[in-house]
């Protein structure tokens, strides 16, 4: 077998599947701070990968939760269940393989759940602003 076949394999320990790209997105265009994918795969947890974010009040982090829906909505994925959306202080949205987490500061600061699942891996979240630019292909 060639070292480029890739048959068989398991993804890259550090690739972020598309459905959790797409939701740092709509998280960025709603101004989310302090992103951080984490890849819980080799802890065996309920899930394979949390993203967690910030919204600086209420209304933000309401509208962090619906953008992150909205978004994963159009390639047909819906929340197998969705907490918190009547206080928001923490907002979260159960995917299965992957949960959304979405808080207030304080609320973030006094669970820490970067902390509590320190040993997993974080993956780069590219802030799309910084991004550099994708070039149009000629014809």
């Amino acid at each position: 077998m060639s070292t480029s076949d890739t048959r068989g394999k398991t993804p890259s320990p550090s690739a972020m599947p598309a459905e959790i790209e797409r939701a740092v997105e709509a998280a960025q265009a709603k101004k989310a701070v302090d992103l951080v994918v984490l890849d819980l795969r080799s802890l065996n947890g309920f899930t394979d990968y949390f993203l967690i974010c910030s919204g600086q009040n209420q209304r933000q982090v309401k509208a962090i939760a619906e953008a992150v829906e909205e978004s994963l909505a159009r390639s047909h994925r819906k929340p197998a269940h969705i907490e918190g959306s009547g206080r928001a202080d923490w907002i979260l949205l159960d995917y299965f393989d992957f949960v959304v987490h979405i808080f207030n500061p304080d609320t973030r600061a006094f669970y820490g759940l970067e902390r509590l699942w320190g040993s997993a891996e974080r993956l780069e979240v590219v802030d799309v602003d910084r991004r550099p630019p994708v070039k149009a292909e000629r014809d």
